[in-house]
């Protein structure tokens, strides 16, 4: 199966609950995480939320504020393999912490995830603007 086109890449991110973050660390190389998002336009946004975290300063911002740059993968598996896909996002992150593109993006995760109606995550929000979107599946469905 070929590569597949952005806007089938696109819907296959639309339909998967959660991704995987990839940024850039100067001391252990690539740092990935899973996160919840959401697609705002041509960006993919998530937010820091009320999940226990071992601190407010976490890597994957600090990375970002260093290298703008990451990745975000997100996959399908299924034992049925004819059913596997994967798509890469490959863009500029920038961290948001107030503001109206700040609750943007939280009002999209909002939407999106009914666990944020009473817990709105607090951010901070990373936006990362998609220069690439990348994919294969194992059938064209």
């Amino acid at each position: 199966m070929p590569a597949l086109e952005p806007e089938h890449v696109r819907h296959l991110v639309a339909s998967a609950r959660v991704a995987h973050l990839g940024s850039v660390d100067p001391e252990w190389g690539v740092h990935m995480v899973p996160v919840t998002f959401a697609l705002v336009g041509d960006a993919l946004v998530t937010a820091v939320d009320h999940k226990p975290k071992r601190s407010r300063r976490l890597r994957r911002i600090a990375n970002i504020e260093r290298n703008h740059s990451v990745t975000v993968l997100v996959d399908h598996y299924d034992e049925d393999w004819t059913q596997l896909w994967w798509c890469r996002l490959s863009g500029r992150a920038r961290v948001i912490y107030q503001g109206a593109e700040f609750e943007r993006a939280v009002d999209a995760l909002v939407a999106r995830y009914e666990q944020y109606a009473d817990a709105r995550p607090r951010g901070p929000v990373i936006r990362v603007d998609v220069s690439r979107w990348a994919g294969w599946a194992a059938t064209e469905a």
